[in-house]
């Protein structure tokens, strides 16, 4: 049986915010580590700061 989308969002909140699940359902069990290794990944992926500028525009260089 597929997850409701209620259940869904309920396991979202508890994934993002570091609560326990409190359920052994597997499949609600699947869909929580998902979303927690999911948020583990993006914590190891580094973040680029600032915004990159490029001053060279083809376009106005024509000009």
């Amino acid at each position: 049986m597929a997850l409701s989308s209620y259940r869904m969002h309920r396991i979202y909140l508890s994934a993002t915010m570091n609560y326990g699940l409190g359920s052994d359902d597997p499949e609600e069990l699947a869909y929580y580590n998902k979303i927690r290794k999911e948020m583990d990944d993006m914590k190891k992926d580094p973040v680029k700061k600032g915004i990159s500028l490029s001053w060279d525009n083809p376009e106005e260089i024509g000009k």
